[in-house]
């Protein structure tokens, strides 16, 4: 498969008056067309600040990339023109964001929002062709298209998300990312938005930026993992390596182990002992040493390089040495 998306030791901060706060810290990561990835990480991991970051709408004047190249389609997008930004977002490169409730404007139809990407990135298209494609896209996530004359506040919440994603996909774009697409719905709902996510995936052939704390969900719908923590991807590997491989970050170790097994009889989960460090104020070493079982003195003061334990599972941790250290995700 061709490289859709590269990124290359990719950091961001957000900057104010007050403090400085390293959300990104070298990230770099791969995916090709198709290619669905689940980011996974507790809140303040710094998730969706590298969703942001891709699609160029970080705050003003607050959130920067002050190091590092995100590569699309071979087109550099760090420092890249507004011309070249404006074709993309909506149009290439689309996002589902966290919240229906709120990322829908209440004085507009569902027609108008959906039709709004169509107005401004297929200029071909007449405005019965977009009403007709607005139809399309209703019923591509299983609206009825009478109800596009319909304003927000008359759709639940799950229909809302459905509307969210149709806007999301209405060009057809070649990467999405999807922000906790189900995290708003109840469970019966969250079942029928990833069945429909995971069969336009399919017919559209795009790939996909699951951002999530989900790992049932990521199981569901992603064909590689990423484990992400303080701003670092600190795992990353094919479904198959994260969910039944041998060898594991300490983190994820934990992650798996908050997880309620229903063949265990136990009287209490087993959560990751402390909490996600300041990003303003980041431990030095190994991010995740205050909280590590593992930790020994080395991972207090050096940080590690990946570790490639074969077939693109890479480990950053000093548990596993460094002689295969380095190298991108």
């Amino acid at each position: 498969m061709n490289e859709l998306l590269q990124i290359k030791n990719l950091h961001v901060v957000y900057q104010t008056d007050e403090e400085t706060v390293y959300a990104v810290n070298g990230v770099d990561l791969n995916l090709s067309e198709g290619e669905t990835l689940g980011l996974v990480g507790e809140t303040g991991a710094g998730k969706t600040t590298l969703a942001l970051s891709i699609l160029n709408i970080l705050p003003p004047k607050v959130g920067k990339i002050t190091e590092g190249s995100i590569l699309f389609e071979g087109e550099e997008l760090v420092g890249a023109n507004e011309k070249l930004i404006r074709e993309i977002q909506g149009n290439k490169i689309a996002m589902i964001f966290q919240d229906p409730m709120t990322s829908l404007n209440p004085l507009l139809t569902i027609e108008d929002q959906i039709g709004e990407a169509l107005l401004l990135h297929r200029k071909e298209l007449s405005k019965d062709e977009i009403s007709q494609r607005v139809e399309e896209m209703l019923k591509m996530v299983g609206i009825p298209p009478e109800r596009k004359k319909e304003y927000p506040h008359q759709f639940s919440g799950g229909m809302k998300q459905r509307v969210v994603i149709a806007i999301s996909l209405a060009c057809e774009p070649k990467l999405l990312l999807a922000d906790e697409p189900t995290t708003a719905l109840d469970v019966t709902i969250q079942a029928q938005v990833l069945h429909m996510m995971n069969q336009l995936k399919k017919e559209l052939k795009t790939a996909m930026i699951l951002i999530t704390h989900d790992l049932g969900v990521v199981a569901e719908i992603c064909e590689k993992v990423g484990i992400m923590y303080a701003g670092e991807i600190i795992e990353v590997g094919s479904l198959e390596d994260i969910f039944k491989g041998k060898d594991h970050h300490p983190y994820t170790k934990g992650l798996f182990g908050s997880i309620p097994d229903l063949n265990s009889d136990v009287s209490r989960l087993s959560p990751i002992d402390g909490l996600m460090p300041d990003p303003s104020a980041l431990p030095e070493g190994c991010k995740f040493h205050p909280r590590c079982p593992n930790c020994w003195e080395m991972c207090k003061t050096t940080v590690p390089e990946y570790v490639d334990l074969g077939n693109g599972h890479k480990i950053r941790c000093h548990l596993f040495g460094n002689q295969n250290g380095g190298g991108g995700i």
